[in-house]
């Protein structure tokens, strides 16, 4: 998407407007994004006892854990990609 046609998209009563490189000659059809590929990690559940969800502090280190998690994986996933569109 090269830019948001915000003017445009209200006319039309759409949340926004995406003006791509092949929107003006494909017409409709180059408003559909490119095929993309995803990678969906799945990391074990967490155990969360009344006690801890009831202690604003543990529920805060919690969350600060997963995300650390949840970050280290997305980097990890970023180092085995070899390139932005294949993969």
């Amino acid at each position: 998407m090269l830019a948001n046609a915000k003017s445009l998209a209200r006319i039309l009563n759409l949340p926004y407007f995406p003006i791509t490189p092949t929107w003006p000659l494909l017409g409709p059809l180059g408003l559909l994004p490119l095929p993309s590929k995803w990678l969906i990690t799945f990391h074990p559940p967490v155990a969360v006892s009344a006690g801890t969800a009831a202690d604003p502090g543990s529920v805060m280190e919690m969350a600060d854990s997963i995300r650390a998690t949840v970050q280290d994986g997305v980097v990890e996933n970023l180092m085995r990609r070899q390139r932005v569109f294949r993969g």
